[in-house]
């Protein structure tokens, strides 16, 4: 999951020193950024077949190989079309790892599914915030292809890793049949647990895609503030999840989902009416820790409800989440240029109170099985 952190942020940190490497114009390094989130669902359709079928030892290691080949090939010389397909295959890696870990811990956790895979969301944020880190310290001294070999060599080293690592074997080694296949898609609260998450990755897009943008522009927020109170929502998050997989473990995931749910309608609220940075950044923060607890207790319901195709109901609900992502964000796009960036705040409220609704159903159809 760290390396799926890198993953999601390198592109958008070493995107300026590409623009010079290549003499690229704003329209082409938009494409740029097009081709990583194709990358990531195309690897979240795929992951979930496999891992069910061939067990997860094999595809994790390709996986972190892919990374590390995009890695490398984002550093050396070449040609645009080059660079290209070095990002689809970092995406595609990235969104197997992270489908992948998210399916395994799991499948090997018969309690705290949620307290896991909040722990496991802590590792995700450490390789967010941890690459711009490292490439603002060192990119002067170094420049960013050196950085970039020195993270593709640790993705190697993990992939040396988890050859000597055991893992369970597979569940399905005859393929999902297709009673599996229709209880899969006919089952109407994996379906809300999936549009739930549509909302909440597209939350989380808009946020950190636009937000520092709205502060600058509409609050009339520094520009190195808005990254501070930006990262400071990343870091609320990373908190929130380490102290879901620790202090409070033991609740219940109805109760997190919940608080989860009134933070982030609190805090979008306080976000909207917000006139400078210190109300804005404590906005930020509080909705960050309020969307902790989505992800990693959508995927504990939905591991329950599937615990024998896990890891191919992981990759259902994830690859219509990641749509979500670009949907949603490209929708914002739309709005800002024809409306203003200033709406960013409206349509935060719109997507939290939509979540609001979805959980709600959620946690009405499922009570009665004890998915929650």
């Amino acid at each position: 999951m760290l390396l799926f952190g890198v993953t999601l942020i390198t592109l958008g940190a070493v995107l300026p020193d590409l623009k010079i490497k290549f003499s690229l114009d704003e329209i082409t390094a938009g494409a740029l950024f097009a081709i990583l989130p194709f990358g990531i669902l195309s690897g979240s359709l795929v992951f979930g077949y496999f891992c069910d079928r061939y067990g997860y030892k094999g595809l994790l290691s390709i996986s972190s190989l892919m990374v590390a080949a995009g890695l490398v090939g984002m550093a050396l010389p070449g040609s645009l079309l080059l660079l290209k397909i070095c990002i689809f295959i970092f995406g595609f890696g990235g969104g197997c790892i992270n489908g992948a870990t998210n399916a395994l811990v799991s499948d090997i956790s018969d309690k705290n599914k949620g307290a896991n895979l909040s722990l496991l969301g802590v590792f995700f944020a450490i390789g967010a915030l941890g690459m711009p880190l490292i490439l603002g310290i060192l990119r002067e001294g170094l420049g960013f292809e050196k950085i970039l070999f020195m993270v593709a060599a640790i993705a190697a080293l993990i992939f040396a890793i988890i050859l000597f690592v055991r893992f369970p074997p597979a569940k399905n080694t005859g393929g999902m049949h297709s009673g599996q296949m229709f209880r899969l898609m006919g089952d109407r609260v994996l379906l809300l647990i999936a549009f739930f998450l549509f909302f909440q990755s597209s939350l989380e897009a808009v946020v950190h895609n636009w937000i520092t943008t709205y502060l600058n522009e509409s609050l009339g927020i520094a520009k190195d503030k808005a990254l501070y109170a930006l990262t400071l929502n990343v870091v609320g998050m990373a908190v929130m999840r380490l102290l879901m997989g620790t202090v409070f473990r033991n609740a219940s995931g109805q109760t997190l989902l919940w608080v989860s749910v009134v933070m982030m309608l609190a805090s979008s609220v306080m976000l909207y009416g917000a006139s400078g940075f210190t109300g804005a950044t404590i906005a930020l923060v509080v909705l960050g820790a309020g969307m902790a607890a989505g992800f990693p207790m959508m995927y504990a319901i939905a591991g329950r409800r599937h615990a024998a195709i896990s890891a191919t109901a992981f990759s259902f609900i994830l690859s219509i989440a990641l749509i979500g992502n670009m949907l949603i964000n490209y929708l914002m796009g739309i709005i800002a240029k024809n409306y203003g960036i200033e709406n960013v705040t409206t349509l935060i409220i719109a997507e939290v109170a939509a979540m609001a609704i979805l959980y709600g159903y959620i946690f009405k159809k499922s009570k009665s099985d004890s998915s929650l």
